[in-house]
């Protein structure tokens, strides 16, 4: 049995929790391969929000087993709030998630030194969640980290040492700082010890060996990928389909259908280049309308028309066999609507993605008549307007793949399958 992948092709944001909430039932397992609680993924349903940040998005099904792979950098504070949240519901995790013992844990001092790392780049911030992120995958990298599996060995001494460590990287910084959280910490360290630790790659390929069928959801967007984003305004794992194999341990033969999530329009949280951004009504527009402000942040989004430069790419590094184009009720009020086909750098057309994004890089648009229809009672494709079947064929012609799914609301039940 293949594992498929669900992943974002813009700058995150795209709507992975909802439609892996949305797919779960077709599937026996759900895993989360990469990223950290700067990822928020949204779930709605019977009018009650959901944002979950280090938990996979398929724990509102209670006959599916849930994992965190060895990918993900997990928040031992947040995953208690998250898991308190969820018991506060009702829900018990502790039989259907289970958590890689190869994922690496995000220190308090982690977050200290990604606060302090961005604060001495000032006007040249990345943009960071300051959730420490990129200090726990630079740990990783560096073979200092902290893992999962080290609550059974010795772990005080281990925390201790890299405590130690990053207490003299933050002298460096001269950054004023309080370890208020270490308690919070071990709090946490405690929730995680209730939960099944296993060698999620040894049991990932045994269910696969079992017919079982999986689903690895990614966080962020390919475009924040650490290799092919917008680099340095990125994250710090790879969110591309490759990704999944190094995030779980699975060949990439393993690999089936690889589901591609994308707005109906772009948005960008933080700094970075973004070639189709609108600093005008249209861009307050669109923020308003859909409600643009970050899961995890709360920060506005920068929005912008849909750029099929970067899509294309995105398709490109992915192998994308299936779209689904997520908050097209958003342009339901728009008398035309654009698509950016190209860009002019220095007055030469290109379709390619430059190295250099931050240049002065200029979309060429389409303009195409908007549907000037409310959509989020449309329930099937024989009720859309002319004019958004006409948007969907453009897209599918340029992007030569599929679109197989249209969201037209915030609720699972808001998502059409073509």
């Amino acid at each position: 049995m293949k594992v498929d992948v669900l992943l974002g092709l813009q700058w995150g944001d795209e709507g992975k929790g909802k439609v892996v909430d949305v797919l779960t039932p077709r599937y026996d397992i759900i895993t989360r391969f990469q990223g950290g609680p700067n990822a928020g993924h949204t779930l709605e349903f019977n009018n009650h929000k959901h944002i979950l940040h280090n938990i996979p998005s398929g724990i509102f099904r209670e006959d599916k087993l849930n994992m965190i792979t060895n990918g993900v950098v997990l928040d031992p504070i947040v995953f208690k709030r998250e898991i308190d949240s969820l018991e506060a519901m009702g829900i018990d995790l502790t039989k259907n998630l289970w958590i890689s013992r190869r994922a690496h844990l995000i220190l308090p001092t982690h977050r200290i030194l990604d606060a302090a790392s961005e604060a001495a780049k000032g006007k040249s911030k990345i943009g960071s969640t300051l959730k420490g992120i990129g200090p726990t995958y630079m740990d990783k990298t560096g073979r200092n980290g902290l893992r999962v599996g080290d609550l059974d060995l010795d772990f005080e001494s281990k925390y201790k040492a890299l405590k130690a460590k990053h207490q003299v990287l933050l002298k460096i910084y001269d950054y004023e700082y309080n370890m208020d959280e270490e308690e919070k910490f071990f709090e946490g360290i405690e929730v995680i010890r209730k939960f099944k630790r296993v060698d999620t790659e040894y049991e990932l390929n045994r269910f696969m060996e079992q017919g079982k069928s999986i689903l690895a959801e990614g966080a962020q967007g390919t475009l924040l990928d650490i290799d092919f984003g917008s680099y340095p305004f990125v994250t710090s794992s790879n969110t591309i389909c490759a990704g999944a194999c190094t995030g779980m341990g699975i060949a990439p033969t393993s690999i089936g259908e690889v589901y591609g999530i994308f707005k109906a329009y772009c948005t960008r949280v933080g700094s970075g280049p973004f070639p189709s951004e609108l600093l005008d009504d249209e861009g307050e527009r669109l923020r308003d309308i859909g409600k643009e402000f970050g899961s995890t942040t709360g920060r506005p989004r920068r929005c912008g028309w849909l750029d099929l430069i970067a899509l294309k790419y995105s398709l490109m590094l992915n192998g994308v066999t299936q779209l689904i184009m997520t908050k097209t009720d958003v342009l339901d009020t728009f008398e035309t609507i654009k698509v950016a086909t190209a860009y002019s750098i220095d007055g030469v057309l290109t379709d390619q993605l430059p190295y250099n994004l931050s240049a002065d890089v200029k979309p060429v648009y389409t303009e195409m008549q908007g549907w000037k229809t409310d959509l989020t009672g449309v329930r099937s494709k024989e009720q859309f307007p002319r004019e958004l079947s006409e948007y969907i064929r453009f897209l599918e012609k340029e992007l030569k793949v599929p679109i197989k799914f249209i969201s037209v609301g915030p609720d699972r039940e808001q998502i059409i399958t073509l």
